[in-house]
């Protein structure tokens, strides 16, 4: 995205020297304009440019202090529960959905769990076919994005069938009117995409039975351990999402599900998964945890 590439090409620009603590240093991050010359593309990647400080300078701080992760927070490790998250839209001459990318994936990994982003073309024959091969933990239902590559055009019909015919499965993000709520069981809706603050799940108007924990969209280690805090205690459950992490990125939201929501159906699976060549070899869920000796991060 433009914002990343800004970031990339845009150097070193801030004086970080000075704080000898990481809450100094993330209380002076959350004081500099991270994106100095220029606003940003999306407002929302403020939150995930300081994400990047922040996440970078825990690691650092752990490293220097040869401690890991999980004994700083004194979390053991779990093994961690996760869902591959993929489209089923196929393009080329025709944009259609189709089962392929779920049957391909299970002829490898017959026992992955899904997250599905239901699309508009879903026909109750393309539900039906889905319903009988796939165990899906999370629809979503993309009802929160306008003027994307992702939007759905909301649809209470595509609702209420993809809901009838996964009556286990959370319903993400769905856009809720008058007719959809007459076709959705609020007790199944979660969210995601509305929530960049501890405040913005307080503000809910129904207390969902989870949430989707996505680091880089609360920004800061504060607000991200202020929503955990919050959930405990109002028994929401937490699921970890990504946004194309790699790398050890990647790891550190493993690595954050691994302490605090292991058993969740946490899309962070392995970066592979997205591979339409599905390759061999993939680590399974449940993904056992591999803490380095020092930081936040997976050990080599």
């Amino acid at each position: 995205m433009l914002d990343h590439i800004a970031h990339r090409d845009a150097g070193p620009v801030h004086d970080l020297t000075g704080p000898s603590t990481l809450g100094e240093l993330c209380e002076l991050v959350g004081e500099l304009d991270l994106f100095p010359g220029a606003p940003p593309v999306m407002d929302a990647s403020r939150h995930y440019r300081r994400w990047a400080f922040e996440s970078a300078a825990l690691d650092l701080a752990l490293r220097q202090a040869g401690e890991p992760l999980w004994k700083v927070v004194d979390r053991e490790p779990s093994p961690l529960y996760f869902v591959c998250s993929t489209r089923l839209t196929t393009f080329g001459e025709e944009r259609r959905s189709t089962t392929d990318p779920v049957v391909r994936r299970l002829e490898k990994y017959p026992n992955l769990r899904f997250k599905l982003d239901p699309e508009n073309d879903w026909d109750e024959d393309l539900i039906g076919e889905l319903s009988e091969v796939a165990n899906v933990d999370i629809l979503d239902l993309k009802g929160l994005y306008r003027g994307t590559p992702v939007d759905v055009e909301t649809d209470p019909v595509l609702y209420r069938n993809v809901s009838a015919a996964f009556p286990d499965a959370y319903l993400e993000d769905p856009d809720l009117n008058d007719e959809t709520r007459e076709v959705l069981d609020m007790d199944r809706v979660t969210w995601d995409a509305p929530l960049h603050s501890l405040a913005d799940v307080q503000g809910l108007e129904h207390k969902p039975p989870a949430i989707n924990s996505k680091p880089s969209r609360f920004g800061s280690l504060q607000e991200l351990m202020s929503v955990y805090e919050y959930c405990d205690s109002e028994e929401i459950a937490v699921y970890g999402g990504g946004q194309g992490e790699l790398g050890v990125g990647r790891q550190q939201i493993q690595y954050l599900a691994s302490l605090f929501h292991p058993d969740t159906p946490n899309d962070v699976a392995p970066s592979g998964f997205n591979d339409p060549s599905v390759p061999d070899g993939l680590a399974t869920s449940p993904l056992e945890p591999r803490p380095a000796d020092a930081g936040f991060r997976w050990a080599d």
